[in-house]
């Protein structure tokens, strides 16, 4: 009896060292001002796959408190002290965008569930070692000039974050809006503490655009948008896919009815047909997180979700030039995220290259609006 112990124990020693461990750092703001986000992106790891292939994941998980000085320390300390071999975070884009001198420094990939391109863009030696798991804002804006084209819009208001989010919405949609023959009469800004935007909103009115832009996330795109319906603003108001969550929706309450956002099909599923590539993915994860959680996930979790899809998809690739835990096997993680091709995720299809760290199409990506407190899917 005694020496079939033993044997049974060396074999599942054995086993178990069939079996290399990666080790993937997750920073997620789960309390602090970003919480709303931080909470379902945490939520979301739970989902993740624990083992890919002959590899065993681990996922380190850290609370960085919304603040992106914690991102920073937070990163290092998964850097060297768990040697991580990728990171998925931060939360938000001012602390992933902290985050990115380091991450290249250590040469190990970065997959960010945040809005703002401008961790991808332009590409560079160092954002070369990040990947965005959301669409890019590119992405997004051309569905929102072809709503707008269509509903005969001319004159547009923007007003967004003060942020790398905000900014580089601008940046992005100014060219796109002028090319399209829309004027942008007024331009405004606004932080993420900020409780009013009354100033902002008078600024807004006088110009006397057709319609406006929000650039904002979540319950912080509910504010402008309520404060312009209390001015009594009568026009469409536009928002990013930062606005696709059901926080927005329950603080606007019936001030943000008829909203007009793109964002991603997950949260109009029972409208999409069965034919809509990644369908069934995005249908997998949003009954896999409702089963777990009792709540529908919003747009944050799905980005840390996809993360784990394309580690997942990568990971294989990556395993057979090097070892995890070694500068040979991160690399050839970060060359193998990068040649991703055709992986349905659950926000659309990701097609990645060296010049498009975030690989979203169109596919995924509908025009949605507000009904009677819910995310509804608009077909004109």
């Amino acid at each position: 009896m005694k020496l079939e112990r033993i044997l049974a124990l060396a074999a599942a020693l054995a086993a178990a060292g069939a079996f290399a461990q990666v080790k993937v750092g997750v920073i997620a703001s789960a309390t602090g001002t970003t919480a709303f986000v931080g909470i379902p992106q945490k939520n979301a790891v739970a989902l993740l796959p624990k083992k890919v292939g002959e590899l065993t994941v681990d996922y380190i998980v850290y609370d960085d408190a919304s603040d992106p000085t914690q991102s920073v320390q937070l990163a290092k300390k998964l850097l060297a002290d768990d040697k991580i071999d990728a990171l998925i975070g931060p939360s938000g884009s001012p602390n992933a965008m902290g985050v990115l001198q380091f991450m290249a420094e250590a040469r190990t990939t970065m997959l960010a569930p945040v809005g703002t391109s401008a961790v991808v863009l332009p590409m560079d030696d160092k954002k070369r070692w990040a990947f965005k798991t959301h669409p890019n804002d590119e992405v997004i804006a051309d569905g929102l000039i072809a709503a707008m084209t269509r509903r005969g819009v001319k004159t547009l208001g923007f007003i967004g974050y003060n942020d790398p989010y905000g900014e580089n919405w601008y940046k992005t949609f100014a060219p796109l809006a002028q090319k399209a023959g829309i004027a942008i009469v007024a331009n405004e800004r606004y932080a993420r503490t900020d409780t009013s935007v009354t100033g902002q909103v008078v600024k807004l009115m006088a110009a006397r655009p057709e319609a406006i832009l929000v650039a904002g996330v979540a319950a912080g795109a509910a504010l402008p948008h309520m404060q312009l319906v209390d001015a009594g603003y009568k026009g469409p108001i536009y928002h990013t896919h930062g606005s696709a969550s059901g926080a927005f929706a329950q603080i606007g309450g019936k001030k943000v009815e008829g909203a007009l956002i793109v964002g991603p099909m997950l949260l109009v599923l029972d409208e999409v047909p069965d034919s809509v590539p990644a369908r069934k993915t995005a249908a997998e994860f949003v009954a896999a997180y409702d089963k777990q959680f009792g709540s529908k996930p919003p747009i944050f979790a799905a980005g840390v979700y996809d993360a784990g899809l394309l580690l997942a998809h990568a990971l294989p690739d990556a395993a057979k030039k090097g070892k995890p835990g070694t500068p040979e096997f991160r690399a050839a993680l970060r060359d193998a995220v990068e040649a991703t091709r055709n992986l349905a995720a659950s926000q659309g299809m990701i097609n990645m290259t060296a010049q498009d760290h975030s690989g979203f199409d169109q596919r995924g990506q509908v025009l949605i609006t507000v009904r009677e407190g819910k995310f509804a899917l608009v077909k004109d």
